[in-house]
């Protein structure tokens, strides 16, 4: 059995890489951390949207490439490693993924090819305050055409133009598909530890909104999209724990101390084999999460929250390890190592944070062994 990528899958990755390394390098993501009136590159956001990426899991019938997860899973990777400072997350592995299970074939041709095109920024809306969200914490309703209640954290919602909430319907819980840019839309940015992905709060006033699905089923379909996306965002984490990884190599081999590079040094030799270790656990199990992923296998919940975890650990152990590395140096502001420490604290909680994840996996565990 083959668990690696085709040709053409690293192809795209290679491809990927060419671009980003092009179009966003440090200087453009610092440029962005730097500027208090954007939290997001738009040029890169468009440039993003012309090579398809957007549209690299939709299927051709609604404006996209038609290729599937393990495309998408190749550019997330990438994304992670450039730090790119752009909604992709929101959009393709949360907004996108929700409309593809959820959403109408009328809502899906109206929407899905704007979103290819990158003129659609998506958000996923679900929390509502500390804590992680359930059946029980939401009180956002909805009455099947208004919307009410109000939304903290929102990744990207600052920017988006829709949102999917997650809101109370009746006894249950419904997806509402919403456009941002409508007066019953409040928004109010928040400050997080990384300015390059904003969030915000988003509060609904009777606002216009439809339903994706059925009434009730919102928070299996919410489930089934936080599986779907904990395998994406695992890629990203993976992604940005080996360039983590590059940097330190490249500092240790370059920096040099008593006429000897740091690199043969006993501790900083150790230091980046744990990185490596802990890299290459993350991304075994990020790969048995595409591998469900792209199947369409039962065992994506269990896989999603394997990958969820490792991914998360790798990624900020790597960052952590790799400002050491960099000794004082790696914490001053000239060096771009905290770049990829606040990266890694911010996808470490997104869709939930570990011990969420943990939790799922511990009783999805169960469940398995009791069938």
């Amino acid at each position: 059995m083959n668990f690696d990528f085709s040709d053409d899958q690293k192809s795209l990755r290679d491809q990927a890489r060419r671009f980003l390394d092009d179009k966003c390098n440090r200087k453009t993501v610092r440029e962005v951390l730097d500027n208090a009136k954007t939290s997001y590159d738009a040029r890169l956001w468009k440039a993003v949207g012309e090579q398809g990426w957007l549209g690299v899991a939709i299927p051709e019938e609604y404006g996209g490439l038609g290729l599937g997860g393990l495309e998408l899973c190749v550019l997330a990777e990438e994304i992670g490693r450039a730090v790119a400072p752009i909604p992709f997350s929101s959009t393709a592995y949360f907004f996108t993924e929700a409309l593809l299970a959820a959403g109408s074939r009328d809502q899906k041709s109206a929407l899905l090819p704007r979103v290819a095109a990158g003129d659609i920024i998506g958000a996923f809306a679900i929390g509502e305050g500390p804590g992680a969200p359930s059946p029980a914490s939401i009180e956002t309703s909805f009455d099947g055409a208004r919307l009410s209640g109000a939304k903290i954290p929102v990744a990207d919602g600052d920017i988006a133009t829709h949102a999917v909430v997650l809101a109370r319907e009746g006894h249950g819980q419904s997806l509402v598909l919403v456009d941002l840019n409508q007066p019953g839309v409040k928004r109010e940015t928040l400050t997080t530890l990384d300015p390059t992905r904003g969030h915000a709060r988003l509060t609904f006033d009777r606002a216009t909104g439809e339903r994706l699905g059925t009434a009730g089923e919102g928070w299996v379909l919410t489930e089934a999209v936080l599986d779907r996306a904990a395998v994406l965002i695992a890629f990203e984490q993976i992604g940005g724990a080996q360039a983590c990884l590059d940097m330190a190599v490249e500092y240790a081999k370059g920096r040099y101390a008593f006429s000897r590079q740091i690199g043969s040094f006993q501790a900083i030799k150790h230091k980046l084999a744990d990185m490596y270790v802990a890299i290459e656990l993350g991304r075994s199990n990020a790969y048995y999460g595409a591998w469900a992923l792209s199947t369409g296998s039962a065992q994506l919940p269990l896989a999603a929250a394997a990958a969820r975890i490792a991914a998360s650990d790798a990624y900020y152990f790597a960052a952590k390890e790799n400002i050491q590395a960099h000794g004082g140096m790696g914490f001053t502001w000239e060096v771009d190592c905290h770049l990829f420490y606040r990266r890694a604290k911010l996808l470490a909680v997104q869709a939930g944070g570990p011990s969420v994840w943990k939790e799922k996996l511990v009783r999805r565990l169960e469940l398995k062994n009791a069938a």
